[in-house]
Parts: C-alpha cells; sequence; structure tokens
C-alpha cells in the first residue's frame, strides 16, 4: 500500500519522494485482540522485577549452640538462636522467591508487531522524511507538533538512532516519547495516539522481519 510521506513540519514532500509503499506482510495485517493481549501481558509481566524471599529459621547464619542451662535462668529454654523470636532470627512464614517471567513464542511476537503497526496504519500513522529540524529548539517543535494536529500521545520512530537535535528539543515536551527502530514493540504502539515512523525506520522495520 502507499502512504504520503511528509516532513516533519507538515509540509508535503514532491516529486518521487512523496509516497512510500508499505509492505503488505508488515503493515497489512489483521489485528486479532487475543494476540495483542498476548503480548502485552508478556511485556508487563517481564518487566515485573523478582519478588525476593525473605530468610527463614533455617537461612539465618546463627549459632545453633545451646546459650543457657536448661534450668535456674529463670527464662524459657531455648536451643538455637535462629528462632523467630530473637532478633537476628529467621522470619517466620516469610515472602516466598517470585518470578514473574514468561516465555512467548518469536513467531507470535513478531505476529503481535505486525499486528500494532497495521492497528495504525488506517488511524494514527505518519510517514515522515526525516527528523531533522531546521530549529531544533523544543518551542518551535511543540508550535509545529500543534500545527500538524498531532495530538494525544505522540510514538516518534526513526531508523539506527534517534537524530541528536530531535531528541534534545523533545525531551521537555510531555506525551511525546522517541525510540529507535530496534525499540518498537507492541505496547508502547498502542498506547500511543499516533505512531510517527521516518522513512528509514520502515526500512528497518521491514528488514527485520524478512532477515
Amino acid at each position: 500500500m502507499k502512504v504520503k510521506v511528509q516532513k516533519i513540519d507538515g509540509k508535503a514532500v514532491s516529486g518521487a519522494a512523496g509516497d512510500i509503499e508499505l509492505n503488505d506482510a508488515v503493515f497489512g495485517v489483521e489485528p486479532r485482540a487475543d494476540i495483542l493481549h498476548r503480548i502485552v501481558t508478556w511485556q508487563l509481566e517481564n518487566r515485573r522485577g523478582i519478588a525476593r524471599a525473605t530468610r527463614e529459621r533455617s537461612d539465618v547464619a546463627r549459632t545453633g549452640k545451646r546459650f543457657g542451662k536448661q534450668k535456674g535462668g529463670g527464662t524459657a529454654r531455648h536451643g538455637d538462636r535462629a528462632a523467630p523470636i530473637f532478633i537476628g532470627g529467621g522470619k517466620a512464614h516469610g515472602a516466598r522467591r517470585r518470578e514473574f517471567g514468561q516465555s512467548l513464542n518469536k513467531k507470535v511476537r513478531a505476529l503481535g508487531l505486525k499486528m500494532a503497526l497495521s492497528s495504525k496504519v488506517n488511524d494514527g500513522l505518519i510517514v515522515v522524511d526525516s527528523l531533522v529540524l531546521t530549529d531544533a529548539k523544543t518551542k518551535a517543535l511543540a508550535a509545529t507538533i500543534s500545527k500538524n494536529g498531532w495530538n494525544g500521545k505522540v510514538l516518534v520512530i526513526d531508523g539506527e538512532a534517534v537524530d541528536a537535535g530531535f531528541a534534545r528539543a523533545v525531551g521537555n515536551l510531555p506525551g511525546i516519547n522517541v525510540m529507535p527502530a530496534v525499540g518498537a514493540n507492541v505496547y508502547d504502539i498502542l498506547k500511543h495516539d499516533t505512531l510517527i515512523l521516518t522513512k528509514a525506520a520502515v526500512e528497518k522495520l521491514e528488514a527485520r522481519f524478512n532477515g
């Protein structure tokens, strides 16, 4: 499918470079809610840290030597300093180690990314020639974004690396995130209202699946 290419300031690109042919195998896949849900769940679960276990009675390094007489001390008889009632002893019924990571087939992950990209083609996808700014200032970029009507949350994906000037200018603008093509993922694409791809990003994403 053909998509119009525009400049970052919203102006159309003239000539043959004004259109780009998107690979239907990447940008023309019918989205499925069940697959997208599986991948988003997988991403979020793998972001969670491991729940650390507390040290129980058998885990603390305390002596097992009896520390008092059997009788005559005026206190209860104890034979282990690791008992939970002592300072430095193990915790009774402590938290267990929990790992939240999930596994997901690579083919399913690749299919989900194609679906996420395809879901933006008819609603929220913009292709620009590059992110190079003539005036790499935050105020000027904010005015450009407002003029272009890029409302809501905006995700900008560049090619090998994000243009340094654009990254500096967009750094203080809320609701706008940038990343190189290698970082493109289902969760970030779906949670943004507008997806902006550079021509270099399109090439990288299509090569990612063809390779």
